[in-house]
């Protein structure tokens, strides 16, 4: 981390100031000159620049503060990054506009850290800082005062038992935190609910640090996620120990617990993956809650994924950092095999004590017995494992796809069925309805295969909707409901039904599922993707941890042809399985063993790009290729994956020493390009997320 951020501080460093008149207001008479980030998707205006302090606006323009400043005949608002005395610039320097605001919301740490997120991801430290500083409300701003007065601390809860004993080192990990240092680590969870569930395992970590007077953050996925950790915390620190971050908010709610964070009011902060540059005071850990989780990527530039911005953070504010999950991620593996993180699991008599049973439907003892166990999609070891469960308590089946029939086929030369107008993928969204285009909602009444010429459809993938209604025929007398698409359900009491779910939609039954069911496995690692198994296994993780342990009757089904994917499941064995793919990959060169930029755009300007750019000759090249149609977790498309006509895309493979260098070389060209705007710009992601 150290050799790949080495840049991370240069665009704080001083640069020269635009030329224009000097104003005649009078100006600051001490640190007269504000050093200013202006907000501008330009990537060559991503620069300090230099402005005058009007004495009138002396005591405001603190680092920091929200500002106006006039640049090029317009005006922008920007970030105060520091007061100096003398400009080292030989240029006029124009006065600040006005001063916006002056609580400093754009504190060192978060600039710091986003110039190495920046740095990092060939970006811009203004985009970073759209994620990172929260819009303003002006009105919110009256209920603080601009110093801000630190709470005193309350009393530390004692005397609770500790659910790290399960985990090897998971105590020692606790210890180190209470004692004040900064240790890093990767908890693979064995809790998926309850009182020994993962959010508790956070709140646990959470109350070490904050009972010895230093602050934490913890992001997590979505919504359902951050309500279960709210309310670990609240049972753990109290309700008015912490706030949440997150835009689902809007926009006065989230200002105000940024400044409440800013201002030392709360210690602990916890939200999806903007809460990564939560103002927190001494910072004592940062913790990520399934980081394969694909909502942790920001969509917008830099795309910044979140684990990588709390690595960042953790080692430039020496802070605590812990990665829990249910599963265990490449990257994840990655930190433990270079010794950056130590690792916390439970050996194998905690795993045989509180894992489930999992059977495989493919194995050769159940196909030996039942040989039409591959002709069918729910297998008989499925199905009795779902009836034998309704006795004890709720049933969870896991499907790949939402809706009814999410894909669709040629009945006769099973040619997928595609829009006559987009050629998006046809899908029914129930039974008897019309079949319509998933892409741009077109209707076809009259649909011809354009193959063979026929007529007939048939269902290639059942949705979450057509499985629910399959088994409430199969299980008459069962409650059957869905937790899919709009509708998803948090959470199941302990009555007997069966909960049908796509991945990441699964509800937390209070005591857990009698029986966990897993279709549509070829479906999930049949994706044309570099991660199909590591997103696959992560999907099943994390629904076989809901289920009750083995000793309670707990038994979780997989049903897939592919042995050595289901074997991991079966043994209950995560890091075994991100250790074997690290391994796969490091072989191969591929991500994360090395590092990788994508370079997206026409032909022309691929090729005047990397013209310009001098590579390390342990780079590897690939491409240009010509960008298709992203797959879905399914395999069909998704819409608006649908790629530009002509656009092509290369690829540069490069190791992890060279990092500094090759970003910046490339950041440096996208800069050049921009500032003379000569030829198409090119699209430039650093590690991006599902790109192989």
């Amino acid at each position: 981390m150290s050799s790949d951020d080495g840049r991370q501080l240069s665009l704080l460093q001083g640069f020269s100031a635009p030329a224009a008149p000097r104003g005649t207001s009078p100006v600051a008479a001490e640190l007269p000159v504000a050093r200013v980030l202006i907000d501008s998707p330009l990537p060559h205006l991503d620069r300090p620049f230099d402005y005058l302090v009007p004495a009138l606006d002396d005591d405001a323009a603190v680092p920091g503060a929200r500002v106006k400043v006039r640049f090029a005949g317009r005006e922008h608002a920007a970030f105060i990054i520091e007061r100096l005395a003398v400009s080292d610039s030989p240029a006029r320097l124009l006065p600040l506009a006005r001063v916006v605001s002056a609580h400093p919301v754009a504190t060192p740490e978060i600039l710091a850290l986003a110039a190495a997120v920046a740095a990092r991801y060939a970006g811009s430290v203004s985009d970073v800082l759209r994620s990172a500083v929260p819009p303003r409300v002006a009105r919110v701003e009256k209920e603080f005062t601009v110093d801000g007065t630190v709470p005193p601390d309350v009393p530390a809860q004692a005397g609770q038992p500790s659910v790290y004993d399960r985990y090897v080192n998971g105590t020692l990990f606790l210890a180190r935190l209470t004692e004040g240092e900064s240790p890093r680590a990767v908890l693979t969870t064995l809790g998926g609910y309850g009182p020994a569930g993962w959010p508790v395992e956070l709140a646990e970590a959470v109350h070490a640090v904050w009972a010895a007077g230093r602050g934490a953050v913890v992001v997590v996925p979505d919504q359902r996620d951050l309500g279960r950790v709210e309310e670990a915390l609240r049972a753990r620190i109290g309700a008015d120990e912490f706030v949440r971050l997150t835009a689902e908010d809007g926009p006065t709610p989230r200002y105000r617990n940024f400044l409440k964070l800013l201002h030392g009011q709360v210690r602990v902060a916890v939200g999806t993956r903007s809460a990564a540059y939560a103002p927190v005071r001494n910072l004592g850990l940062v913790c990520l809650w399934d980081d394969n989780d694909e909502s942790h990527s920001e969509p917008r530039a830099p795309y910044q994924h979140a684990r990588e911005v709390l690595l960042l953070r953790s080692e430039l504010q020496g802070c605590g950092l812990l990665i829990a999950s249910a599963s265990r991620s490449v990257e994840a593996q990655r930190l433990i095999d270079s010794g950056w993180a130590q690792s916390l699991t439970a050996d194998r008599p905690a795993v045989r004590r509180l894992a489930p049973r999992v059977l495989h439907s493919a194995d050769t003892f159940h196909t030996d017995r039942e040989p039409l166990t591959h002709q069918v999609r729910i297998p008989p070891v499925a199905w009795r494992a779902a009836r034998d469960g309704l006795q004890r308590g709720p049933v969870l089946i896991q499907v790949a796809r939402t809706g009814f029939s999410p894909a669709l086929a040629c009945q006769d030369c099973r040619e997928p069925a595609r829009c006559q107008r987009c050629a998006g993928p046809l899908a029914q969204s129930g039974r008897g309805s019309v079949v319509a285009c998933r892409w741009c909602g077109r209707p076809d009444h009259a649909w011809r295969c354009p193959t063979c010429s026929g007529g007939r459809l048939r269902s290639t993938v059942s949705g979450a909707a057509r499985t629910a209604e399959e088994l409430g025929r199969a299980f008459p007398g069962a409650v059957v409901v869905s937790s899919s698409g709009d509708h998803i359900l948090d959470a199941v009491d302990d009555s007997p039904r069966v909960v049908v779910a796509t991945p990441g939609a699964e509800p937390v039954a209070a005591s857990g599922y009698a029986a966990v069911v897993l279709l549509d496995g070829n479906a999930l690692l049949g994706r044309e993707s570099l991660r199909a198994l590591e997103s696959t296994l992560q999907r099943w993780f994390n629904a076989a941890v809901l289920a009750r342990p083995a000793s309670a009757g707990g038994v979780v089904v997989v049903t897939a042809d592919d042995d050595v994917a289901a074997g991991h499941l079966v043994r209950w064995d995560p890091a075994g399985a991100a250790a074997r793919e690290l391994e796969l990959r490091t072989e191969l060169g591929l991500p994360p063993a090395v590092r990788y930029a994508a370079l997206t755009g026409s032909l022309e300007s691929l090729a005047a790009f990397l013209e310009g750019v001098d590579l390390p000759p342990s780079c590897r090249v690939v491409g240009p290729t010509a960008v298709r149609a992203a797959a879905g977790p399914a395999g069909p498309e998704e819409p608006g994956q649908q790629s530009a006509a002509g656009s092509h895309r290369t690829l540069v493979f490069f190791r992890y020493r060279d990092a500094a260098e090759v970003v910046g070389a490339l950041r440096a060209r996208r800069v050049s390009l921009s500032a003379r705007r000569t030829s198409e710009p090119v699209h430039v992601r650093i590690d991006p997320v599902g790109a192989l």
